[in-house]
Formats: C-alpha cells, sequence, structure tokens
C-alpha cells in the first residue's frame, strides 16, 4: 500500500510543478483523450528491442493517419505522456503531458522522446505502472471525454500488490486500460509466461471498449503501436482481437506474483 501512496503523491507533484494546462478564461483544457503510454524497461527487454518498441512510438506521432485521427475527434485535440515503468517505485516520467492538436505538436512529441534513450531496471510492477498512471490522469489539468492507460510489457506482475486490484481501482476511477503485450521471443526466464496475451486480456486491461494488441513479431512493432493508439484517439471499439472460446480457462492472474504486504 505504502508503495502505490509514494508513487501517487510523486506524479500528483509533478502535475503541480508543471502546472494545470488552462484557457485564458482559467477553465481546463477539454481534449478527446487524455493517454498515458505506460511503456516496460524491465531486464527481460533486450536494448535492441526497447529500441525497436522507442522508434514504433515516435514513428506512430510522426505517421498522418495519427494525426488524421486526432484531428477528426469532436474536440480535435488529445493530451499525451510517456512513462517508463520497471519495479514498485520505478517510473520515469520522459515526455511529461503534451496538447495534440496537429501534426506540429505531434511530431514535436515525437522528438522530444527521441531525445531520451530507454533504460533499463529490474522487476516488472504492472500495478505500480497503472497506480502511477492513474494518478498522472487525476492531476493531468485536461478536462478529458476519456482517460486511458496503455500498457506495454513483456511479462507478468511480479512485484508490489496485485495486478488485478491495481487495474479494478483504475477502472473504478472511469479509466480505461489497454495493453500491448510483447511476445516476440520464446519464454526463457523464471518470469516468462507463454499466453501473454491471455494474461493481459483476463488480468491487465479493463475499462469501456478495453482492448489489446499483441506483437509476435519484431517487424509488427511500428504498425502494431500505430494502429493501437489510432483505436485510442479514435475512441472506436475494435472487435475483439482475442475471442474466448467455450470452456477456454482463464489466465491465472497470480502467476508471477508472491503473498506481499503492499497488496491491499
Amino acid at each position: 500500500m505504502r508503495s502505490r501512496v509514494v508513487a501517487l503523491l510523486a506524479c500528483l507533484v509533478v502535475a503541480v510543478a508543471a502546472g494545470p494546462p488552462v484557457r485564458a478564461g482559467g477553465d481546463p483544457v477539454e481534449v478527446d483523450v487524455a493517454l498515458v503510454l505506460a511503456v516496460d524497461v524491465s531486464l527481460s527487454m533486450t536494448g535492441d528491442e526497447q529500441a525497436v518498441q522507442r522508434e514504433g512510438y515516435i514513428e506512430a506521432f510522426r505517421n498522418p493517419a495519427v494525426h488524421q485521427a486526432i484531428r477528426q475527434g469532436m474536440v480535435g485535440r488529445i493530451a499525451v505522456t510517456y512513462v517508463e515503468w520497471a519495479g514498485v517505485g520505478n517510473q520515469r516520467i520522459v515526455v511529461p503531458w503534451t496538447l495534440i492538436a496537429g501534426p506540429e505538436e505531434a511530431t514535436g512529441f515525437a522528438e522530444r522522446l527521441g531525445q531520451s534513450p530507454p533504460r533499463r531496471s529490474t522487476w516488472t510492477s504492472i500495478a505500480s505502472a497503472i497506480d502511477f498512471s492513474a494518478g498522472l490522469l487525476a492531476g493531468s489539468g485536461f478536462e478529458a471525454t476519456r482517460r486511458v492507460i496503455d500498457v506495454s510489457g513483456d511479462g507478468p506482475n511480479n512485484q508490489g500488490r496485485s495486478v488485478t486490484k491495481a487495474r479494478d481501482d483504475a477502472v473504478g476511477q472511469g479509466i480505461v486500460i489497454n495493453g500491448l503485450p510483447l511476445m516476440i521471443r520464446e519464454p526463457s526466464g523464471p518470469w516468462d509466461i507463454k499466453d501473454l496475451d491471455l494474461y493481459y486480456r483476463d488480468c491487465v486491461i479493463g475499462g469501456s471498449g478495453s482492448f489489446m494488441v499483441p506483437v509476435r513479431e519484431r517487424d509488427q512493432f511500428a504498425t502494431a503501436i500505430r494502429t493501437k493508439i489510432i483505436r485510442e484517439v479514435a475512441g472506436r471499439e475494435p472487435a475483439p482481437l482475442l475471442r474466448r472460446t467455450q470452456g477456454e480457462p482463464r489466465a491465472n492472474c497470480l502467476i508471477g506474483e508472491r503473498p506481499n504486504p503492499d497488496w491491499d
């Protein structure tokens, strides 16, 4: 519980220090979606994989299809921030909240993202990433029609509180959690699982219209990221990418977790 509170306080301090975006009249800026891109940088991600993933996000915000999706929203603006995460208390804001209303702002976001090389760190706390991202959304200062956390990663939650409790708390605040499970390598380590897509489906994503885009090949990175961002910006409810068959068991949401005093 303490780790979650510390994370929330930290991100709220960042939001207050930056100052909420306001119009001339003092009202918060309206956006179609406030989007947190929460990207896994745990040691299970190789440096090359992280570089390819980062470039995928950079290319997405340079892509005209993403620019068009932003313009076609009811408001025609989005707010986005990019966060790297690993274990409990290990989250870093790479690009702070940025208002994007057209190609120039989107390209600027991409350029700032390219200025900071990816880092690597220990453990995989999806729960802490969700808690931290929810705090960022709470303190963003934007008036968003939709609030979305976009979680990407290559393994299950293995530190901190239960991932399902973090998910349920965020969904209870009206937040949608989407996923990008990375499955480009065969499971080899103690925390790796074969059916990471099923784990994300049953244990990570949640909220109205939530979805995920599994990545199984390296050359799918850029396309998958672009597709996911367009869906998130447009707010369209996609057809499910994984349909549960009759009698199919649910994923084990405790597969990477241990009894932990921080659970609540």
